[in-house]
């Protein structure tokens, strides 16, 4: 069973990227380019060393937009760049991947 994902919610283009370190440094790949939800409600959370991290956003794309792979990288969102601070896949009943989530910093 999969439960409906309310396409209409999704307005803000996005672009999506993903990060690896190469043999010559840094290299970006595009992973995502088209539109989502996205919250720009902020929140403060405590990351792995007990440190406070301000989160200003939240994205939600629908469906898993790296399948079997880690999202670490940032996203743009117009001309503003803003980095993936945490990504979580919720899924449906039958083990599908619902939505991509990714937590802003």
């Amino acid at each position: 069973m999969r439960f409906p994902f309310p396409k209409w919610s999704q307005v803000t283009p996005v672009k999506v990227y993903q990060t690896e370190q190469g043999r010559y440094g840094e290299e970006e790949t595009l992973i995502y380019d088209g539109k989502c939800f996205y919250d720009e409600k902020s929140r403060q959370v405590l990351d792995a060393e007990r440190r406070l991290v301000l989160l200003s956003g939240l994205i939600i794309i629908e469906g898993d937009i790296n399948p079997d792979k880690v999202i670490e990288g940032f996203v743009m969102i117009g001309e503003e760049r803003k980095n993936i601070f945490r990504a979580k896949r919720p899924r449906n009943p039958d083990g599908s991947v619902f939505s991509t989530e990714l937590e802003l910093s």
